[in-house]
């Protein structure tokens, strides 16, 4: 059995797992040489200044192809799927390109803890990575470069796209209201989606065209046909190598511009072609389920003093200092007017150390797991983290109903990801329609 590698991709702070893969990237197979021991390669597309070549092609042909008899769909016709991967090959391009003027650049660092964690979710560590790439026939510096292209991408799109959507409060209120009257406010939706692709600048014949396709399509899908089979032979999406599926989402993650049309639908139902600036929709719901409609967070009050340590203040003598000073509290003195005198956090000192009502996961873990060993109004021994060291005192738990407070953060987030998935369309189509393109025979 053919092991699978988890690619990671870097978010806003940092890297996030993205998906499984069922084939390595592309580019990190093994290309044929001819007898000479010259590689066999020709241009399939010009972009810009940049070239698709035919080796690259191929090779992320056969990973898309073993993908999809993985997941068990049927391929489309092989010319179709050439031109498929053709264009999204042309995309990937012009990417590399965008991020390369644009100075976006991925550190070693970055890369190593990338691949350290595919080699962990597959059982083993980083060292043993090349070997295991090695026996499926992958290179292992190709494949580096592979993962580095892939996170330079997601910073690129976190960049020109994820950073500048911006969601207003009354938007977030708009977005309440109207979830509000739906049933189906807490159910989750397992949604694939099709994608006629249409330029910005496109003519009233290529206009014709695209309805006529996408016309054609949802009587096909509603006819019968196997939807994955159709995305993966028509839709401009970048779902539609996985069959279009978008996956479960909750009916507050939906794209914006679904939400109306889902909530009407049934299970194994598929929507009429729905335009919009980026080309023809059309989606199948596969299956609705219930979700949690409550939150409770459970909150600690705590407050604390935190002292740094010096080249004259080594750990001994800190943590010495805080033992005098835990003494002296314990025997009457304000543990408010002690912090606001010697605290060294900035943030805390000016209120006497007091850290405000807090729920899991605010501080870091050495912080949390001191709180947690302490009841109400103790004080605890002093105890060092990556701040410096620190004397804690709980002065209250409680358990909110936080119900309110994640719907907001969540609605926040949905009509982001909202916004993303078109936005992200629009930016690969206005690039798509800025470069130049050329295709070889």
């Amino acid at each position: 059995m053919t092991m699978r590698f988890l690619t990671l991709i870097a978010g806003a702070a940092g890297l996030a797992l993205a998906t499984l893969i069922a084939a390595p990237p592309a580019h990190a197979q093994t290309r044929e040489l001819a007898t000479q021991g010259e590689l066999l390669d020709r241009v399939v597309a010009i972009v810009n200044d940049g070239v698709v070549l035919n080796s690259d092609l191929d090779a992320e042909i056969a990973a898309v192809t073993e993908r999809l008899h993985e997941q068990k769909l049927e391929l489309p016709a092989q010319n179709v799927l050439r031109q498929q991967v053709l264009e999204r090959l042309v995309l990937q391009e012009l990417q590399v390109q965008r991020a390369g003027k644009a100075g976006v650049k991925v550190s070693d660092d970055n890369v190593n803890a990338a691949l350290q964690d595919v080699a962990k979710r597959n059982g083993m560590t980083l060292t043993q990575l090349p070997e295991a790439l090695s026996r499926q026939g992958i290179d292992y510096p190709t494949y580096r470069e592979e993962i580095r292209r892939e996170i330079m991408l997601q910073m690129l799109r976190q960049r020109d796209v994820l950073q500048h959507i911006v969601v207003t409060p009354r938007e977030i209120d708009q977005f309440l209201e109207k979830q509000s009257k739906l049933p189906s406010e807490h159910n989750e939706y397992n949604v694939s989606h099709i994608l006629i692709a249409v330029g910005q600048e496109a003519s009233q014949a290529q206009l014709d065209a695209a309805a006529k396709r996408a016309n054609d399509v949802y009587e096909r899908a509603r006819g019968g046909e196997d939807f994955a089979k159709l995305a993966v032979a028509y839709s401009n999406s970048q779902t539609a190598f996985d069959g279009g599926a978008l996956g479960w989402r909750k009916g507050s993650e939906l794209p914006t511009f679904l939400t109306d049309v889902i909530i009407k639908m049934k299970p194994g139902e598929v929507s009429e072609p729905m335009r919009t600036p980026t080309g023809y929709h059309i989606i199948k719901l596969n299956e609705v389920r219930g979700g949690a409609q409550h939150a409770v967070e459970e909150q600690v009050h705590a407050r604390h003093i935190l002292m740094k340590t010096t080249e004259l203040a080594d750990d001994a003598t800190v943590k010495q200092k805080l033992e005098a000073l835990r003494e002296r509290i314990l025997k009457g003195e304000d543990f408010a007017g002690i912090a606001q005198t010697v605290s060294e956090d900035p943030g805390s000192a000016v209120d006497g150390g007091d850290l405000g009502w807090s729920g899991p996961n605010t501080f870091v873990p050495d912080f949390e797991a001191a709180i947690a060993q302490l009841k109400d109004n103790e004080i605890s021994e002093p105890f060092k983290t990556q701040y410096g060291w620190h004397i804690v005192q709980v002065l209250g738990r409680r358990s909110v109903d936080t119900t309110e407070e994640v719907k907001r953060r969540q609605a926040m987030e949905a009509i982001r990801a909202g916004k993303a998935d078109e936005e992200t369309e629009l930016w690969l189509r206005r690039m798509r329609d800025e470069a130049y393109v050329e295709y070889k025979s």
